[in-house]
Order: C-alpha cells, then sequence, then structure tokens
C-alpha cells in the first residue's frame, strides 16, 4: 500500500472484530512510527500497549463506570476550546450528526447517545490498546511531534491491512489510566489508540467524515 492509499483509506474505525494482532505487527508499525520529525529529536513520545487479559483488566476497571460518567475523572487538558467559533463548530456539529445517523439515534436519544460514547471505554472492541503520553515539560511543539508519530501509526496501521481510533477520550480517564499503568508522575497521558481489524459489517464504519477543499484553507502564491 502507498502512503496516498494509507491517508485516504485511513478512517475514524468505531467497531473491530476480536481477531488477535501479533506483537512483532505491532512492534513494527511502532518502530517505523518513530521516524516522525521531532525538532531537535527530541522524540518525546511514550507508548505503552495493552491486549489479552492486561487489556481487560483495564476496562473492567473503566467499563462499568462509563455510561454513568461520560467524562470520567475530569481531562486533564482541555479537548476543544470553550467557544469552539465557526466555522470549526459547525464541522463538529455535522460530523457527530453523520456519527449518530449512521447508527439511528436521534439527537434527543440522550440515553443512546451516552451509551455509544461509552463504548470508546471498550476501544470499541479492538483488540489492541496504545496509550500515548509525552513529559509535562514539553510545550506546544513537542506535541506537534506527538501528533506527527501518532499520524505515522495510524498510516502504517494500514500497511498491515489494520484499522485504528485515536482516542482523546481517555484523558477523561487519567487518573484510572495512570495508576494502571504505573505512570511516571512526570508523564502526561494525551490519548489512547485503538488498533485491530475493522467490523466491515457495523453500520457505523459505514460514513466517513467530510473535508473542505483545499480551496477553503490554502493560498497559493507565486507559481
Amino acid at each position: 500500500m502507498d502512503v496516498q492509499d494509507a491517508v485516504t483509506s485511513r478512517y475514524t474505525c468505531r467497531a473491530f472484530l476480536d481477531t488477535p494482532v501479533s506483537i512483532d505487527t505491532v512492534r513494527d508499525i511502532l518502530t517505523t512510527a518513530s521516524r516522525a520529525p521531532s525538532g531537535g529529536n527530541v522524540q518525546p513520545w511514550h507508548v505503552y500497549t495493552l491486549a489479552g487479559e492486561d487489556l481487560k483488566a483495564l476496562k473492567a476497571k473503566v467499563v462499568p463506570r462509563a455510561i454513568e460518567t461520560p467524562r470520567g475523572e475530569g481531562a486533564e487538558y482541555q479537548v476543544y476550546p470553550a467557544e469552539l467559533k465557526q466555522p470549526y463548530h459547525g464541522r463538529r456539529f455535522e460530523v457527530g450528526e453523520l456519527l449518530y445517523r449512521s447508527i439511528n439515534v436521534p439527537r434527543e436519544d440522550k440515553a443512546s447517545r451516552f451509551k455509544q460514547f461509552a463504548r470508546n471505554a471498550e476501544f470499541f472492541g479492538a483488540p489492541v490498546a496504545m496509550f500515548v503520553t509525552t513529559d509535562r515539560q514539553m510545550g506546544p511543539p513537542q506535541w506537534s511531534d506527538l501528533g506527527m508519530f501518532i499520524q505515522n501509526v495510524l498510516l502504517l496501521a494500514r500497511k498491515h491491512g489494520l484499522h485504528t481510533c485515536a482516542q482523546e477520550y481517555w484523558t477523561n480517564w487519567h487518573k484510572t489510566v495512570g495508576t494502571f499503568l504505573d505512570l511516571p508522575a512526570e508523564q502526561i497521558l494525551f490519548c489512547g489508540i485503538a488498533l485491530g481489524y475493522e467490523d466491515t459489517s457495523a453500520p457505523i464504519n459505514s460514513w466517513r467524515a467530510p473535508r473542505v477543499p483545499v480551496s477553503e484553507f490554502a493560498t497559493f502564491r507565486g507559481f
């Protein structure tokens, strides 16, 4: 699979098969992903990977609480600005509508929406879960490096026929995850990543988030 195919076929998968993924595959993805750009070669990423009984043990701590407390223990960082302006607010609203429409959940059915949101705690059934952290000392430039590393992970998964879901959701459970993984105090949990084979029969995997045309976000001069 070439790079363009990986980029265009990647999407946020929200229903996985329970087919196992080998540790060799995961190790290969992470090894290659570490070639991501990094200012000063700081390489500010740390990854903790769970599968099997370890993953089941973590889910047993979070899943029973996920529906009753959608925001868990409270986020360590603000995922979206408090007053998300246009056009960004509109884009976020649209993608939410597309998601819930795919599983026939109307806006007024809050209970079903919370239930679907809580599936984050199950990694949507994926057999592999990754947690990505960085040192609390790091600033926006290093968080940008972290994002490029994560993007590499998502694209390299496609090379192996796998799909992913990057989940900032997990900042809401940073205390439980931190204790479970025995994270050093100086590390902050940025996100989780669900990794596995997509369930092609799941309606929630049948749609794709739209993208605005290049003309709306790019300026070209001197060509």
